[in-house]
């Protein structure tokens, strides 16, 4: 019986772990692309899944504001939005996001220094925070765009009939998992086998050799900051139905270090290795040695982890060993 309760718990592992990598695969994008850990990331997706209840719900964005100015209270228009329709319209701000960020910041840093690009980052994640709360409000937003939630009777009954004993997973993980899985398949095809992957990897290496070459600098930006969108909305809706969306949302970042740490940072199959080993890792630390520690370890299980592979393999799992000569 304790084989099986530890096989539950690492099969929920398994697709926490696919959610990870899906937070991670944004980051991987764009340091490939830019060379720089985009801290904006996890903001990303926490105001992607705002914009998308705000669509659903008819809301009127800056109501406050407008209230506040013209003295008029007006929260709604009355209407509410198909899930489908609302996610294709978020998919287009993200891409308008993508454009407006190359077009007011990146342009302008071609051939900087990467800490220049990293505090960038910086402010445009405190940017779009504050942007998301102006827009939408700050209270806790409840997302539900028609994905199944609650515990799978179908996966408990197939379990109790083969092992005499049902496995209790959520319907919502199962969905989020096959979800995850099949973008991040998707994101590595397109990074390895297309033109614009190659691209990709050559704009990361040297942005001014790149442009000698013909590739355009403003094309692949404007590219792997919509793709990093569509990932962030993505994760912005799974994360968003399991927890709500609320400003604890944009702190999925912080998980997804890690992850790359293990898998490396430029490295796409690194990150899905690497969520996979942390999703695991953790839940079966805090099944066998939690109780013995008082609990709460996966809250620090994964920094740990990570710290460790800092001292003995820094660049990850499969990242890039980069040697520089004087």
């Amino acid at each position: 019986m304790e084989f099986l309760y530890a096989s539950e718990v690492l099969l929920n592992g398994l697709m926490a772990g696919v959610m990870y990598s899906l937070v991670a695969l944004g980051f991987v994008l764009i340091y490939k692309a830019s060379g720089v850990f985009n801290y904006a990331q996890g903001v990303m997706a926490l105001f992607a899944a705002m914009t998308l209840v705000g669509i659903m719900e008819g809301r009127v964005p800056f109501a406050h504001l407008i209230g506040a100015a013209f003295g008029v209270h007006v929260s709604s228009f009355g209407w509410t939005v198909p899930g489908l329709l609302a996610i294709l319209l978020t998919a287009l701000i993200m891409v308008g996001l993508a454009i407006a960020i190359e077009k007011l910041v990146l342009k302008h840093l071609v051939g900087q220094e990467p800490i220049i690009l990293f505090m960038a980052t910086i402010g445009l994640a405190w940017f779009l925070e504050g942007l998301g709360d102006v827009m939408w409000g700050a209270d806790v937003k409840v997302l539900d765009v028609g994905l199944p939630q609650g515990i799978s009777e179908t996966v408990e009954a197939m379990t109790d009939d083969w092992l005499g004993y049902g496995f209790f997973i959520d319907r919502l993980d199962i969905w989020a998992a096959v979800i995850a899985a099949a973008l991040v398949a998707a994101l590595v095809g397109f990074s390895q086998y297309t033109k614009q992957g190659r691209a990709m990897r050559a704009v990361a290496d040297d942005h001014q050799a790149a442009l000698s070459v013909g590739i355009s600098l403003q094309f692949i930006w404007i590219m792997v900051w919509s793709i990093a969108g569509f990932v962030a909305l993505v994760a912005g809706i799974m994360w968003g139905t399991k927890s709500g969306v609320q400003f604890s949302l944009s702190l999925i970042a912080l998980k997804a270090l890690p992850v790359l740490m293990l898998g490396g940072f430029t490295s796409i199959p690194g990150a899905i290795v690497g969520g996979l080993i942390i999703g695991m890792g953790e839940k079966l630390f805090e099944y066998f040695v939690g109780p013995m520690v008082g609990g709460a370890t996966e809250n620090w299980f994964a920094y740990v982890l990570a710290l460790i592979f800092l001292v003995f393999r820094p660049q990850g799992l499969f990242g890039e060993r980069i040697i520089e000569r004087v």
